[in-house]
């Protein structure tokens, strides 16, 4: 009977440290893994780092003094030597740390071996970053962050940079509309694209950026953030008229810029610009971003002389994407089907995008469209989004590199209440005045943006 008191006294407290530790890991993986998952994965990895490598086949000969050297001091056998291992470095999410690839070695030979690393230290990935020459970076990820979508408290903000959602290297996706000026973004209903673009409008809203929005569907996407818009157009027909206004104004500002180039003798250099942003500040014109959700709507058309219109309107968002940059004009295209059968122009218009992200599609030929173009592998990473995962999508570029991403929740009201607080910031373009939209007046007041730290809820489309 002692004997059993004794068990139970000393396996109670274990059966309830195991129960709540399988419970954290399943709802609070964060907490699992700064308390459990991260001592256990640093212990594997320290313990088993060599061998690891060497099963992986990432070892190499030992130098010829050092050989000399463990026979002349140990008489042991010379085994290869695996990368030289820099600081551990735990994060939030996993850890990271250093390799110095050993000569003859590149990081395409590492990254081949990432998910044999992944089950040899228990961690739910590990991705290669190149550093420099010699040097990578191996961020392990304890779980999967993109269950329970946690954005990072530090915010890679910036003029048109806005952190819209987290990839799945705990790492945050920016899109940088400096860096990538115009972009297409694809998602059957309800697969989370509106929830993308309510994270695009409210990082916008609180710079110095115009915001143009059309939106074919009477605007029931767009017009809660009316208070924040410079235009609004929510038929084909105010489309019809606004497109051109826009290409006007993208056309003075290049005579403003060719303006500037009147090259004096003694100009100094930095005062020679071709786009605007190397204009004084006092000049620059301010950025325009131009949403058009369902652009299909745009390229519909029942009779011969809607079909003029689309021509046209096609026409003038091409000459947007082709030559908007350099005036700071940026478009972000979103639908649910964009290819050749829509009309045409539609190829033409696609080509000029440069990034794309698609969320959950109907058919794989709907995520060649968005991806098969510039990353080919990511149309299957594409087409395996699941229905009960709203949100996630797959981001790539004209560069070829692609990953996993998830926007997370934010209601329409947050947004909508963001927008308002933020209507005080709303440039004064005199071209978009008379497709303002009628809001009442909002005072001004301090935006505070809420951190959404769980999945997204069921969105529309």
């Amino acid at each position: 009977m002692t004997d059993l008191t004794t068990l139970l006294e000393v396996g109670g407290p274990l059966v309830a440290l195991g129960g709540g530790a399988a419970y954290a890991r399943t709802k609070y993986p964060a907490v699992y893994w700064s308390t459990v998952g991260l001592p256990i994965s640093v212990v594997r990895l320290l313990g088993s780092y060599g061998s690891v490598m060497e099963a992986c086949g990432l070892t190499v000969a030992p130098s010829r003094w050092r050989a000399l050297a463990v026979r002349a001091t140990t008489r042991r056998e010379v085994r290869p030597v695996p990368p030289r291992r820099g600081i551990i470095r735990p994060t939030s999410t996993g850890l990271r740390l250093r390799l110095r690839l050993a000569p003859g070695q590149e990081p395409a030979d590492v990254a081949a071996s990432a998910e044999r690393l992944r089950h040899a230290w228990g961690v739910h990935a590990v991705y290669v970053t190149p550093v420099k020459p010699g040097v990578i970076e191996l961020r392990l990820v304890g779980f999967d962050v993109l269950r329970r979508v946690r954005m990072p408290r530090k915010r890679d903000e910036g003029l048109l940079r806005v952190p819209v959602a987290l990839r799945e290297d705990a790492t945050p996706f920016v899109r940088d509309y400096r860096t990538i000026p115009h972009q297409l973004t694809l998602g059957a209903t309800r697969s989370g694209k509106s929830m993308y673009l309510r994270h695009l409008i409210t990082g916008l809203a609180r710079q110095p950026v115009a915001l143009v929005g059309i939106d074919c569907k009477r605007g029931v996407e767009l017009a809660p953030f009316a208070d924040r818009l410079s235009a609004l157009a929510t038929d084909p027909e105010q489309a019809a008229e606004l497109l051109p206004v826009l290409v006007k104004e993208m056309e003075e500002r290049y005579d403003l810029i060719k303006a500037r180039q009147n090259i004096a003798p003694g100009t100094p250099a930095e005062e020679i610009t071709s786009d605007i942003w190397g204009l004084p500040e006092s000049e620059r014109p301010v950025p325009v971003v131009v949403f058009v959700d369902e652009v299909a709507e745009l390229f519909l058309v029942t009779t011969k002389k809607d079909e003029e219109r689309r021509d046209e309107m096609v026409t003038q968002l091409i000459r947007l994407a082709q030559l908007g940059r350099a005036a700071g004009i940026h478009l972000e295209v979103c639908g649910q089907r964009f290819g050749a059968e829509l009309g045409k122009g539609a190829t033409m218009l696609r080509a000029q995008l440069t990034g794309r992200v698609c969320h959950r599609v109907n058919d794989e030929a709907s995520a060649k469209m968005a991806l098969g173009d510039i990353a080919p592998e990511a149309v299957a990473a594409a087409c395996a989004i699941a229905p009960e995962r709203p949100g996630l999508a797959v981001a790539g570029d004209t560069s070829g590199g692609w990953s996993r991403i998830r926007t997370p929740c934010l209601s329409l009201g947050d947004a909508a209440r963001i927008c308002q607080e933020s209507a005080h910031l709303t440039p004064d373009v005199p071209a978009l005045k008379p497709f303002r939209p009628d809001v009442p007046d909002v005072p001004a007041g301090p935006v505070e943006i809420p951190t959404p730290v769980v999945q997204p809820l069921p969105a529309t489309d």
